[in-house]
């Protein structure tokens, strides 16, 4: 698989993220927020006052690991310099955030799992 369709992929697992996260009612106030070249965050909500952070990893199957495995501790310290990014240069204050995970695994009939409270702040 090339870049290009693991990118399609991606794209598609996050649709898939975003409707069941509003379906779960948090509302997603931003969505692909870049804080530099290497630091992005996919989705971002609030649900129920606190605002949230969410990493999705989608995989057509589990034949190359689980979907959380690609989530590194690289990776999570590369999120949470988004974090702390989005939080400078908010406007508007939160009580309480948090970091969620979800992993798709699949696209025609998609598997959701979702963990909340990754990495509370």
């Amino acid at each position: 698989m090339n870049l290009k369709e693991n990118a399609q992929k991606g794209k598609i697992g996050e649709n898939i993220a975003q409707e069941y996260i509003k379906k779960c009612g948090m509302k997603i106030i931003d969505t692909n927020w870049h804080y530099s070249k290497n630091a992005e965050i996919d989705i971002i909500g609030v649900d129920k006052g606190t605002l949230v952070f969410v990493e999705v990893k989608t995989r057509s199957s589990l034949d190359f690991g689980h979907p959380f495995e690609a989530i590194t501790k690289t990776k999570i310290q590369k999120i949470h310099t988004a974090i702390l990014g989005y939080l400078n240069k908010s406007d508007k204050k939160y009580n309480s955030y948090r970091f969620d995970a979800i992993a798709v695994i699949g696209t025609d009939n998609p598997k959701i799992e979702h963990l909340k409270n990754c990495g509370q702040y």
